[in-house]
């Protein structure tokens, strides 16, 4: 079932979502956290620092938190909507409108279904290019991560 987005404000960084599953790390893979987030049935892995007990403890419980990502290139199509894809394992890919900006770190915050923090990567592109409500997509590197803000 899709749980409506709550109508609480909160600060735009934070993600509010729902923690599915705790993987611990393996000789291949980081530890990760299986999100899901209001308005989808996304089933979204990251990886996490956070301590795994801790988040277990939380299981099944709707949490907030940032979510961290590498932005490669980052364009600007003239059609799509908010995502993170692919809908189910690692994010390779988000989609969605400019929330926040700072040059000084070269980051975006885009909503792409959840508040993802951008960090641009891109030789000669700039936070600074774009401004809030730009709509925007981008692939981003392995280990994008969720961290749980208590």
């Amino acid at each position: 079932m899709i749980h409506p987005e709550p109508t609480t404000k909160i600060d735009p960084t934070l993600a509010r979502g729902t923690i599915l599953e705790v993987r611990d790390a393996t000789a291949t893979t980081p530890a990760q956290v299986v999100m899901s987030f209001p308005n989808n049935s996304y089933k979204t892995a990251f990886e996490t620092n956070d301590d795994l007990e801790m988040l277990r403890s939380h299981l099944g419980q709707m949490v907030m938190g940032r979510i961290f990502a590498k932005a490669c290139r980052v364009d600007q199509p003239q059609a799509g909507g908010r995502r993170i894809d692919p809908c189910f394992g690692t994010p390779r890919r988000v989609m969605g409108t400019v929330i926040g900006v700072d040059p000084v770190a070269n980051v975006l915050v885009m909503d792409a279904g959840a508040p993802v923090v951008l960090t641009l990567t891109a030789p000669g592109q700039d936070a600074k290019q774009f401004a809030n409500a730009d709509f925007v997509a981008c692939d981003v590197m392995p280990g994008a991560s969720f961290t749980l803000v208590k």
